[in-house]
């Protein structure tokens, strides 16, 4: 099949044969992208909002959250989010998304982590790039659309539950809670983060209870306030 890109230039290398004696043309047109099932790409964003300023312990924090209308996790509260099209950067997947289901737009993103689990979603392997986001309340309105059967500012706390070490590792448990009044939304997750200790910080963030949060959003929801929290203790 023909180059999935019209400008292949920069993928020539030092110009020579493959051991098969093609060329990169010849290669590419005998290159079968389905050899492999695919798994999908999605983004999810996690857009915070504060008033006035960002207090150093996180309080008054709210996180922006859309009601599934469909399978799976239907009438959960999930992140905003969706399919990566398949000419588009993730970056923009995530801003298109995040207008598509809230109406908010023109606010910057930024990719912070991915989440792979291949159990995570029942419809296919779906592997999902994390973004985070961080505006003033005042200047955003929110809007379900898209597939998002409601969208709306949650107040979001996050409190260390529980922590175990041993010489290889260290184990915490946050105990992450959503509320919003007026949608009745007043849920409790509980989520583990386990870090290996040394240079190679290998780290796994897992939802051991959920609540009405969908997949693993939770989890999301948690590393972002970690990052969130150490950035504003940095510069206060």
């Amino acid at each position: 099949m023909p180059a999935f890109l019209e400008d292949i230039s920069r993928f020539y290398g030092t110009g020579e044969k493959n051991r098969e004696g093609q060329t990169l043309e010849e290669f590419l047109e005998a290159y079968d992208p389905y050899k492999y099932k695919n798994p999908s790409a999605t983004t999810d964003t996690v857009v915070f909002s504060y008033r006035d300023r960002v207090e150093k312990d996180l309080k008054g924090l709210k996180v922006l959250l859309v009601k599934r209308s469909n399978h799976p996790s239907i009438g959960f509260w999930a992140l905003p989010g969706g399919f990566a099209n398949l000419r588009e950067n993730l970056d923009d997947t995530a801003r298109r998304e995040l207008e598509e289901e809230t109406g908010v737009e023109g606010i910057p993103v930024e990719q912070f982590a991915c989440y792979g689990d291949y159990d995570r979603d029942p419809r296919a392997r779906v592997i999902t790039t994390a973004y985070m986001a961080l505006t003033d309340e005042k200047n955003v309105k929110v809007k379900a659309g898209d597939d998002a059967a409601d969208a709306a500012w949650c107040t979001v706390t996050c409190t260390e539950e529980a922590e175990k070490e041993s010489p290889e590792w260290g184990v915490k448990q946050y105990v992450l809670r959503v509320d919003n009044e007026d949608r009745q939304i007043h849920t409790r997750a509980l989520v583990e983060k386990k870090e290996r200790k040394g240079l190679i910080r290998e780290r796994k963030y897992r939802v051991i209870d959920g609540g009405v949060i969908a997949v693993d959003h939770a989890a999301i929801i948690v590393q972002a306030m970690e990052l969130l929290r150490q950035r504003v203790e940095e510069v206060q």
